[in-house]
């Protein structure tokens, strides 16, 4: 174990987990981030950001994350990458595992995004960032004019498969199952630019340097491709990265952590922030600011202050 005492442990390194780290290291409380991996993680699998404020030109998900970890790193934060394997949360002292060792803090915050879901289809692991996409707000108006395709067949990939449309030229909707599970007269599947493919597995994702096709099979195992640049697989869901928690602190029936506005769990002193707590849009500035007022939520339970305090440059 540890002999450091922070005041917040932070984990997870994207967005939310970094920009919780500036503000708490920024306000002068021992801050440590243990991320899993500094290459992991849906922003840094985006090839390309353009709408995050305050960027002058697109770049890659990857260096917008390497600006975050270098302004938290430079404001006094403390970041390692190792694997979180469990925690203990119910005491004032709080403890994170990894493999090597266990970090205490007097608060915790968890930001350990969405990418619970392992790809499970050929090529598309490979893929991801290339034309592989678990986002249709964040990577649609990269497709405009494009063929695409949505696997899945939940509520969440029709919906997205209506967002697609408004970008792209034609959108598949490909479900593994015989229905879509949302009613016949949805308005999404009226919109005539999206076609419905029910009873289709897709077996692969294929290209080159980039996603050209993908490669189908039916109920009845007849196979088939279908050519598109961009594949959004909404299977399953992407489920909240909670696997360490084990049952330790309250969940919804998503598995999402519940947190009120401030980012308060269930237990006093930990806090969520980002993907993890399923907000309805996910989206890099959401899980910044959400890391933002965690943070700040954990200034103010370390301080024992009534409300809380936001200028710290003085």
């Amino acid at each position: 174990m540890s002999d450091v005492l922070y005041d917040v442990v932070i984990i997870g390194g994207g967005p939310a987990g970094l920009s919780a780290a500036q503000y708490a290291a920024r306000s002068n409380l021992k801050t440590i981030v243990v991320d899993k991996s500094a290459t992991a993680g849906a922003l840094a699998f985006t090839s390309r950001i353009e709408n995050y404020p305050g960027l002058p030109k697109p770049v890659s998900g990857k260096e917008l994350l390497d600006i975050f970890r270098e302004q938290a790193i430079n404001f006094g934060a403390e970041y390692v990458e190792e694997q979180v394997v469990g925690v203990k949360l119910d005491s004032e002292i709080k403890e994170v595992y990894t493999f090597d060792k266990a970090y205490q803090g007097k608060t915790v915050i968890i930001a350990t995004g969405s990418m619970g879901r392992k790809p499970s289809i050929k090529g598309e692991k490979e893929f991801l960032g290339k034309g592989v996409s678990y986002c249709a707000i964040c990577d649609a108006a990269f497709f405009r004019g494009s063929t695409v395709c949505v696997i899945g067949d939940s509520e969440e990939a029709v919906k997205e498969a209506g967002l697609l449309s408004r970008f792209a030229d034609s959108v598949y909707l490909v479900s593994p199952s015989k229905k879509l599970k949302v009613d016949d007269d949805y308005p999404t599947l009226k919109i005539q630019n999206i076609k419905v493919l029910n009873g289709q597995s897709v077996k692969s994702i294929e290209g080159s340097e980039v996603v050209e096709r993908i490669h189908m099979s039916d109920t009845e195992g007849k196979e088939s491709t279908l050519d598109v640049s961009g594949v959004f697989v909404y299977l399953h869901g992407t489920k909240p990265v909670i696997d360490f928690l084990s049952e330790a602190i309250e969940l919804s029936e998503e598995e999402c952590i519940v947190s009120n506005k401030m980012m308060e769990t269930s237990i006093p002193g930990v806090f969520a922030a980002g993907d993890v707590v399923c907000t309805e849009v996910r989206q890099v500035v959401i899980a910044a600011s959400h890391g933002c007022i965690a943070a700040l939520s954990a200034e103010k339970h370390i301080h024992h202050r009534k409300r809380h305090k936001y200028d710290w440059a003085k």
